[in-house]
C-alpha cells in the first residue's frame, strides 16, 4: 500500500529554491541523497541499477548489485510495487514511500523507498530500513497476542468458577468484610435461608441468623480474616431456628477485604458415636481424606494435611484432590474408573506432590466409594518411601517378577528394559496390563508407549491381537 508518510505532497515548497540550492553541486547532491535514506540506488531509464551507496554492515550483498536490474534484488512479492515505482516516475507522477523487501543472505530485508526523478537518464531510488520498525511491531504483535490469551484464560476460569460455585452443593457466600453485606452467594446458600434466587446479594449476612448470636457471628468473622484454621462455629438461623456450622476465609481481591464463607448441616450432630469416628479418623497414622463425586476434598485428618504440607483442613478444603495426589492424568482417572466399576481400590501405587519437575513422593492408596446421594470417596493414604528405598536399585535387572513389578507405574518401560530382555518386557507389559484391570490406553500412558506400539508388542507376545486391543 502507498503511504504519505514522508511524500511531498500536500508540503509547502520552498518560495526561493533555485537561490539557495542553485550552487549544489554533484557530491554535495550525493551526500544529500545518501543521508535521506539509509540505502539509495542510482537507476538508469530501464530499470537498471547504475551505482549504489549503502552500509556494508547493513547491507552486505548491495556492492554486488550495480549493473543487475532492481527488479532482480527484490522478493516476488516486492516486484509488482517496484514496477509500479518505475511506472509513476516515468510519467512524472508523484511518488510516495512504498515497502519492499529486498533478498540477502540473512532474510528478507524490509526496505521503505521512493523514487525521485533525474530527468531522462534515470532517477533515484532511496530507501529507509525498516527492520527495527517491523521487530518492534512484531513484539507489539506478541505481546497484544500474550494479552488475548491471558484473556481469554480468564475468561475461562471465571466460566469454571462460576459453573462450580453454582453447581457445588455445599452453601456459600462471599461477603465484604467490612460491612458484612453479600457479594455472592450459589443456589444451596439460597436454599438454606429459604430465600428466592437472587434475593440474598446486598443484604447484610448477620440479619440472616438469630439474634442471640449475631455478636458471635461478628466477632468470628473478624477473627477469620486475620487468622487461619478457625474451628467452626455453631448457630442458629433467624428463620426456622435450624443450627448450622459456619466456617469462614478471608482474601484480598482488588484492594478489598472479603471473607468465603460456608455452611454445613449438623443434622448428624446428634448421633453419640459421630464425635467418637471424628476423632478417629482425625488420630489415624495414615492420611484419611475425604472428596465429593468430583474429587474435590471435603474433609482432611492431620496425617493428610502433614502429608501434603498444607497449613490446616481449612486450606484444604475445597481444592481438587489431583493437584495433591497423583501424576496428571494417570493415576486419579484409573483409580475412578476401579471405584465405578467394583466400589473399591487397593494398594494402588501412586504419588504425592508431584509437581515442577518433582516425581513426587511414592505412597500406597486405597479407595472407597460411598454410595447415596450425594456420592463421596474416601481415601487411605500410607506413604512407602521407605519400603521402597529398601528395594534393589533399579540399575541391576530385576531378578524376580515381584521385583519387576514394583517397578511398572514409577518408570518407563524403555528405562526398564534397556539393559533387559524379551522376557523381562512382556513381564512389564503384563504388569501394567493388571495394574490397569486390561485397559490398554491406560497401560500404554504408563509404560510410556504409544497405543499403536502397545498393540504391536502385545501380538508378537501373543497377549492379544489388534482387535482385541481396540474393543
Amino acid at each position: 500500500m502507498p503511504t504519505r508518510r514522508n511524500s511531498i505532497e500536500g508540503k509547502l515548497p520552498f518560495t526561493t529554491a533555485s537561490a539557495h540550492l542553485a550552487g549544489l553541486g554533484g557530491d554535495d547532491a550525493a551526500r544529500l541523497a545518501m543521508v535521506a535514506g539509509d540505502i539509495t540506488l542510482v537507476l538508469d531509464a530501464a530499470g537498471r541499477i547504475v551505482d549504489v551507496a549503502a552500509n556494508p554492515r547493513e547491507f552486505p550483498e548491495a556492492g554486488g548489485w550495480t549493473g543487475r536490474e532492481w527488479l532482480d534484488t527484490v522478493t516476488v512479492e516486492s516486484r509488482p510495487k517496484v514496477m509500479e515505482m518505475l511506472s509513476a516516475m516515468r510519467k512524472g507522477v508523484t511518488q510516495h514511500w512504498r515497502q519492499v523487501n529486498l533478498i540477502s543472505g540473512e532474510g528478507d530485508i524490509p526496505v521503505r523507498f521512493v523514487t525521485v526523478s533525474l530527468g531522462a537518464t534515470g532517477c533515484l531510488a532511496i530507501g529507509r530500513d525498516m527492520r527495527d520498525e517491523a521487530a518492534l511491531q512484531q513484539r507489539m504483535l506478541q505481546a497484544q497476542q500474550s494479552l488475548e490469551r491471558d484473556y481469554i484464560r480468564l475468561r475461562q476460569l471465571e466460566a469454571r468458577y462460576r459453573l462450580l460455585f453454582e453447581q457445588t452443593v455445599e452453601p456459600v457466600l462471599i461477603v465484604d468484610a467490612d460491612s458484612f453485606r453479600i457479594r455472592e452467594a450459589n443456589q444451596a446458600a439460597h436454599q438454606v435461608f429459604r430465600s428466592r434466587a437472587g434475593a440474598l446479594l446486598g443484604g447484610k449476612l448477620t440479619a440472616l441468623f438469630a439474634n442471640p448470636v449475631r455478636e458471635q457471628v461478628i466477632a468470628f468473622l473478624g477473627s477469620a480474616m486475620v487468622s487461619q484454621g478457625l474451628a467452626p462455629l455453631d448457630v442458629a438461623l433467624a428463620q426456622g431456628g435450624e443450627t448450622v456450622r459456619l466456617s469462614a476465609n478471608g482474601f484480598r481481591e482488588r484492594g478489598g477485604q472479603f471473607l468465603l464463607v460456608r455452611l454445613l448441616q449438623t443434622a448428624d450432630a446428634g448421633r453419640p458415636d459421630a464425635g467418637v469416628t471424628a476423632r478417629v479418623i482425625e488420630s489415624m497414622p495414615d492420611a484419611f481424606v475425604l472428596t465429593d463425586a468430583a474429587m474435590i476434598i471435603r474433609e482432611a485428618n492431620a496425617a493428610f494435611v502433614e502429608l501434603v504440607g498444607a497449613a490446616s483442613a481449612e486450606q484444604l478444603r475445597g481444592q481438587s484432590l489431583g493437584d495433591h495426589v497423583g501424576r496428571p492424568g494417570i493415576d486419579l482417572d484409573l483409580i475412578e474408573s476401579q471405584l465405578a466399576k467394583h466400589d473399591s481400590a487397593r494398594n494402588v501405587m501412586t504419588v504425592v506432590g508431584a509437581r515442577d519437575g518433582f516425581e513426587g513422593e511414592p505412597v500406597e492408596l486405597s479407595a472407597v466409594r460411598a454410595s447415596g446421594d450425594p456420592v463421596c470417596f474416601g481415601f487411605v493414604i500410607r506413604p512407602v518411601g521407605r519400603r521402597l528405598r529398601d528395594l534393589p536399585p533399579t540399575s541391576d535387572s530385576p531378578r524376580s517378577v515381584e521385583q519387576l513389578t514394583e517397578l511398572v507405574g514409577r518408570m518407563s518401560l524403555r528405562d526398564i528394559v534397556r539393559e533387559s530382555t524379551d522376557l523381562i518386557e512382556r513381564l512389564c507389559i503384563e504388569a501394567a496390563l493388571e495394574y490397569t484391570a486390561n485397559n490398554r490406553a491406560s497401560a500404554a500412558e504408563i509404560l510410556g508407549l504409544s497405543r499403536q506400539s502397545l498393540y504391536s508388542k502385545l501380538h508378537r507376545y501373543g497377549l492379544g491381537n489388534m482387535a482385541d486391543a481396540e474393543d
